[in-house]
């Protein structure tokens, strides 16, 4: 095999330190500096006119707020998770037991979330734990689902090459989407057809199957659509509402509208957090620590504090293109592609319902949105990228210009030498 063309392009970052195995600071310094802003976030969001701290501090009306006392929590605790997931070799985790393991073991909690969990705001899909403390199986599903589709996309060199290939990945993907669909969770059940395209597209398959996917999608989507419109389905009405705003009543358009209100009502510098007679405080806008966090900050820190997580969301995501492009372990690769698509998406919609340029749809903003669920799995799928980028293997360039792996020559060379 000729490998002068790829020696040309890639002959600066094989040498590079992040084509070597490495623990990515970085990564992780962002990453920790969104959590820490969206648990400052979450306790302005949570502030009710009237309330008084005997300690009028930061740290104070965090741990006197409910929201900030659990997302504290959570947040102290995802280290834990980190380490407990990057202790675990990551090619172990690829291993094609473990991935069918854990893939239909979330399916089980899925279908057990749908038969017994009960129903809140239209949706079946909180497991209670203990006291109010609660599960969201869609959120640690789309772990499984990313470990389980970069095993299959990584095993051969092409990976729908057959019937049954194309059979075996549509019912990863159709399988726990159903689930998360007839449960409700309309935009989970989204995220993870982004993500299954963005790791289809790296993983080299034939365009012609992603275009066939693609042509067939969109032409389920017509019947979904119909029967949403004739079931009089509230999320068929967000979808109208969000299109032609003004044939929707006042309540279906009621959220987006005071959301965006909020963010303008924000400046340049913001109102400032826990006062009174703000949108936020009052409650104009319904779920403003979750799913409508980024109205809260919009209105609370203005435009500087918004275009600041903007700012450390895109430095996230480049961040993690980046190892990806440095990793040439495939199903490293992969890993690390499906959570920046987990992650991508989670913001365009995050950001985009909140200023009226997507649907609303129960999407929270990864480490931001009050969520134990949504920020655990998040840290999970951070510390997967830092599990491949500690123990990916290491690629070098040969004197005959041929790529092996671990610096040790090819057979050929070996002899030659």
């Amino acid at each position: 095999m000729n490998y002068s063309s790829a020696i040309s392009t890639r002959d600066l970052r094989q040498g590079s330190r992040l084509a070597k195995p490495h623990f990515d600071v970085p990564l992780l310094l962002i990453t920790y500096a969104i959590a820490i802003f969206g648990l400052i976030a979450i306790t302005a969001a949570s502030y009710t006119p009237g309330q008084t701290s005997a300690v009028d501090t930061l740290f104070a009306r965090i741990t006197q707020t409910r929201n900030g006392q659990k997302q504290g929590i959570f947040l102290l605790i995802s280290p834990v998770v980190i380490a407990g997931v990057m202790s675990i070799d990551y090619r172990f985790i690829g291993n094609r037991l473990f991935a069918n393991l854990l893939f239909w073991a979330i399916c089980g909690v899925l279908f057990m979330t749908y038969v017994v969990a009960d129903t809140f705001q239209g949706v079946k899909g909180w497991l209670n734990v203990i006291y109010d403390y609660t599960v969201q199986p869609a959120e640690l599903a789309k772990i499984a689902i990313i470990i389980r589709l970069a095993q299959m996309l990584s095993h051969k060199e092409k990976p729908v090459s057959s019937a049954w290939d194309f059979m075996k990945m549509m019912m990863v993907i159709g399988i726990p989407a159903g689930l998360i669909l007839v449960a409700g969770e309309m935009g989970s059940a989204v995220v993870i057809i982004f993500f299954f395209m963005a790791m289809i597209v790296v993983a080299g398959v034939d365009m012609r199957v992603i275009a066939g996917i693609i042509l067939g999608g969109l032409g389920a989507l017509i019947p979904l659509i119909l029967m949403m419109r004739n079931s009089g389905s509230y999320r068929f009405n967000r979808l109208l509402g969000f299109i032609y705003p003004d044939l929707a009543s006042a309540d279906i358009t009621y959220q987006q509208r005071n959301s965006q209100t909020a963010v303008g009502a924000g400046g340049w510098s913001g109102v400032g957090m826990f006062k009174d007679g703000s949108y936020t405080s009052l409650g104009y806008v319904p779920e403003g620590s979750t799913d409508f966090i980024f109205a809260s900050i919009g209105e609370t820190m203005g435009f500087v504090g918004a275009a600041g997580l903007l700012i450390l969301y895109i430095f996230l995501i480049i961040r993690m293109l980046i190892l990806a492009y440095n990793t040439h372990d495939r199903f490293g690769r992969l890993l690390i592609t499906g959570v920046a698509a987990m992650l991508t998406y989670h913001i365009f919609q995050g950001v985009g319902m909140a200023i009226g340029l997507m649907p609303v749809m129960g999407i929270p903003l990864p480490f931001v949105s009050y969520g134990g669920s949504n920020l655990t799995t998040n840290m999970a799928g951070i510390a997967l990228v830092l599990n491949v980028t500690l123990r990916k293997p290491q690629q070098t360039i040969n004197t005959e210009g041929a790529i092996s792996r671990r610096g040790k020559l090819p057979k050929p060379a070996r002899k030659a030498a």
